[in-house]
This record gives structure tokens, C-alpha cells and sequence, in this order.
């Protein structure tokens, strides 16, 4: 007894030191000290996790959550709070965002570059300083409603105070990932599995590095997606409440990020097509009123435009599209980019609604279904930063000790996609194709594993008749 508390404290002190090394002193371009105190973290988190996959995947009494390690969670989190994120930059177009809005400008009708030089839009107060530091000052923002209201609020509250405004987004994002955390343990619980698989993502080094430390709000769309699943659960019986209820916390998560708008084919295969069509449009026209504070045709249009240009213009870190690309070089010398970036998306589109609506998907579990369509999004997306799979993470809080088809090739993802931070060693950024390799091809084999070692029971069927 004595031993293991020695062992969890050292971890514990272990841990922050790190998450403190890589919060305040290294940079993005310092590669070789970010990864290597990265893998460190990875180790205590391997550590900490590993009994967890080797226990027992089902139980009639679930233990009880351990609160030295959901407490360690919380604490790496809030060690975080006072630092200026140094891996994105994505912090001063919330800001600037906000801004705007406080000075009673639509956000989604300007560029910033055409605000800086006043040429075309209103005449407002703008930042010089904040505006060197925005990322995409040539691109209309794709931020959504709930997003926009919180820049609006850090911008209110610290109107000059850049850090301030950083401090206050972070809050937010610790309160809702102490949310998060806290739905994962009452579904695993209502699931008759073990609450402490939440620590799968509660002790995430990518998770709590990406989410809470580089302010972006994955984390809190994650959270709302828990909790409409867990409104649904909590109200079996009450119909208009359970849909209202259980709608309104979805569209809160796609007016936070509009990556759920995805999973929604999954409300019709669960639900079946009356329930699940009202479910879908019940949500959509609750994303909808989110959107009327901002609504008029040149928001709708610019939106799309970035969608758009996100397919066309941007490339980083993609797996599938990089080998289109290098046979397009290959064969025609030519960069594919432009001109397959729209079909790209076409064919996602259709790969997405394929594994929804596939003859099988009823005898797949929700959780699992979800894990592969947005496994397939990322697999065709032109560009893959590493905070995106934070998604896949929680996925797999659902998936990791399932009875049937356990898959944990996400867990590996979240270690390995942090080679892609090497690409910023170099000005301009520069990705290696090595290092590519070594991020995807393990996770990729890894998920072909699983999936050969976890057949679908219509499979099995198939194979038997």
C-alpha cells in the first residue's frame, strides 16, 4: 500500500512538472524538447491507464471512481490556467472575434485584413498587436454562436488584457471539461462499466495539452454531445422532454463546433426514421435561432466560402489525401489540392452516410459507429491538427473494454499525432514525409487489427450462413 502511494505521488508530481515545462517554457519550434517531455507524459499516462484495459471489460458492480486520479486530472488542468498558449496561435481570432462583436460588428462579414485597412467595413478601434498575431487575418471566421459569445465575454471582461482574455476562455474550458469528465462517469456507470475509463480522457496528455492549454473548444462540444446522450438516457419515459432537452444540448455542441452536424445521420439508425428525423430537425432549427444573431446572406455565403477554401487552400498532417496528392505529382507534376479539394468533400460526405446507414449499423453500438465516422473524416481531411482527434479520444472512453469489438487505435493516435508539431521547426512550415509515416502507419495498422479481431455480428452471420 505504501508502495503504490509512493508510485502515484511521484507520478503525480512527475506530471505536473511537465505539464508546467511544456505550458510555460517550450515553444512550438523547440521540437525535440516538446516531444520528449510529450512521450515522458505518455509514459505516466500509460502507466496510470494500462489496468484499466487489462480489467475485466463488463461488471455487474462497477468500482468506484478513483478521485486521486480524477483529482490529478482536474489539477494538471488548473496548473495551466496563467500561460499563453505557445502551440496556436488560434487565441487572437477569439479575441479579435470577440472584439468585433463588442464593438457591434458581425464577425462572420469582414475579414480582418480588410478591417486593418479600412478600406471597406466600419470604422472600429483595431489592435495592431493583436492583429500580427492573428493566423488567418485573410479568411472569414468559422467560429459558431456559442464560440462568439464566449470571445465576446473574455473581450468584455479583459479589453485590453490579451492573457486575461486567454485566462478566462481557459476557465470556461476547465469548468466544461470537469463536465465532460463527470458525464463520461455517469454513462459508463448507467452502461454497467467501469467509471474509471474516463480517465482515458481525463488523463490525455494531448487532451488536457490541446484542449485546456492551447484554449481550443473541442472539449466543450464533447460535453454538450455527452450530456444530449445523457438527457436522453436520464428520460426514458418523458418524450417531448427527452427530445427537447437531449436536442438543445446537441445544438449547443455544433453551435460550439459544427463537427457533430456529422453524427447526426446516427439519431436515425438509433431511433429509427420518425423519432430520428424529428430528433435531426429539432436540432437543426435549434442551430438555426442559435445562428439569427448573426444571420443575413453574406454570413452564409462566407461560411461556406471557409468551409470551402478549408478543403481547397489548407493541407496539414492528412494521411489519405497526401497519397492522392503525391500520385498527382507523380503523374501529372501537378498539385492536387484545388482542384479534388471539392470532391474530397463529396466523397466524404458519402463515406460518412455510408457507415450511418449501412444494412448493419443497428447491431453496431452508437459509441462505435460514431468512433469510425469520424475516424473516416480524419483519415480523408486535407488537414488534421492534433487537438482534432481529442474527439476520437472521447470516443474511445465507450469503445477501449467493449465485449464485442473493443478499439483503441486512438489512444495511440493521440501520442503519435504530436510529431506533427516537427512541421513548425521550419519557416515556412515544412512537414517530413518520415515522420509522417511514423504517426500514421502505426495507428493505421492498428486499426486494421481491431478491425479484423472484431468482425460485426452481421459478418459472423454472413460467414455462418
Amino acid at each position: 500500500m505504501t508502495n503504490t502511494l509512493f508510485l502515484r505521488w511521484g507520478w503525480l508530481l512527475l506530471s505536473a512538472c511537465l505539464f508546467g515545462l511544456l505550458g510555460y517554457t517550450i515553444a512550438r519550434t523547440q521540437f525535440s524538447g516538446l516531444i520528449g517531455l510529450y512521450f515522458l507524459l505518455f509514459w505516466g499516462y500509460n502507466l496510470r491507464v494500462r489496468p484499466l484495459l487489462m480489467a475485466t471489460p463488463r461488471l455487474d458492480t462497477a468500482p468506484r471512481p478513483d478521485r486521486f486520479l480524477f483529482g490529478s486530472a482536474l489539477l494538471f488542468r488548473v496548473l495551466l490556467l496563467g500561460a499563453l498558449p505557445a502551440l496556436s496561435d488560434d487565441y487572437a481570432r477569439f479575441i479579435w472575434d470577440g472584439r468585433l462583436l463588442l464593438n457591434g460588428v458581425n464577425p462572420f462579414r469582414y475579414l480582418p485584413s480588410e478591417l486593418m485597412a479600412g478600406g471597406a467595413g466600419p470604422t472600429i478601434p483595431i489592435d495592431a498587436n493583436l492583429y500580427a498575431l492573428l493566423n488567418s487575418p485573410n479568411y472569414f471566421t468559422v467560429y459558431p454562436p456559442v464560440n462568439q459569445a464566449i470571445f465576446a465575454l473574455a473581450a468584455w471582461a479583459f479589453p485590453t488584457n490579451l492573457l486575461g482574455g486567454v485566462v478566462l476562455m481557459r476557465s470556461l474550458i476547465i469548468l466544461a471539461e470537469a463536465g465532460t469528465i463527470a458525464l463520461m462517469v455517469k454513462l459508463l456507470a448507467h452502461y454497467k462499466k467501469d467509471p474509471n475509463l474516463a480517465l482515458l480522457y481525463a488523463l490525455n496528455p494531448l487532451v488536457i495539452l490541446e484542449l485546456t492549454g492551447n484554449v481550443h473548444f473541442e472539449g466543450m462540444m464533447i460535453g454538450f454531445v455527452l450530456l444530449a446522450v445523457w438527457l436522453w438516457v436520464r428520460y426514458p419515459q418523458n418524450g417531448p422532454r427527452r427530445m427537447g432537452l437531449s436536442a438543445g444540448a446537441f445544438a449547443l455542441g455544433i453551435c460550439t463546433k459544427l463537427i457533430p452536424l456529422m453524427l447526426l445521420p446516427l439519431a436515425v439508425t438509433q431511433l429509427g426514421w420518425r423519432r430520428g428525423l424529428l430528433y435531426s430537425g429539432l436540432v437543426c432549427g435549434l442551430v438555426a435561432v442559435l445562428f439569427i444573431p448573426f444571420f443575413d446572406i453574406e454570413m452564409v455565403q462566407h461560411m461556406l466560402m471557409s468551409i470551402d477554401l478549408y478543403f481547397r487552400k489548407f493541407e496539414f498532417n492528412a494521411s489519405l489525401y497526401y497519397l492522392i496528392r503525391a500520385a498527382g505529382y507523380w503523374l501529372y507534376e501537378y498539385n492536387w489540392l484545388s482542384s479534388i479539394g471539392g470532391w474530397l468533400s463529396v466523397l466524404t460526405t458519402g463515406g460518412l452516410l455510408l457507415i450511418a446507414f449501412r444494412r448493419r449499423s443497428q447491431t453496431v453500438p452508437v459509441a462505435i459507429q460514431a468512433l469510425w465516422m469520424l475516424t473516416f473524416y480524419f483519415l480523408m481531411a486535407t488537414t488534421v491538427h492534433p487537438w482534432y482527434i481529442t474527439s476520437l479520444v472521447a470516443a474511445t472512453v465507450f469503445t477501449a473494454t467493449d465485449t464485442s469489438r473493443p478499439f483503441r487505435y486512438p489512444l495511440l493516435w493521440s501520442a503519435l499525432i504530436w510529431v506533427s508539431y516537427a512541421a513548425y521547426q521550419y519557416n515556412p512550415v515544412y512537414e517530413k514525409p518520415a515522420l509522417l509515416l511514423v504517426e500514421y502507419v502505426p495507428v493505421l495498422a492498428l486499426l486494421i487489427f481491431e478491425l479484423k479481431r472484431n468482425p460485426d455480428e452481421a459478418d459472423r452471420a454472413d460467414a455462418r450462413s
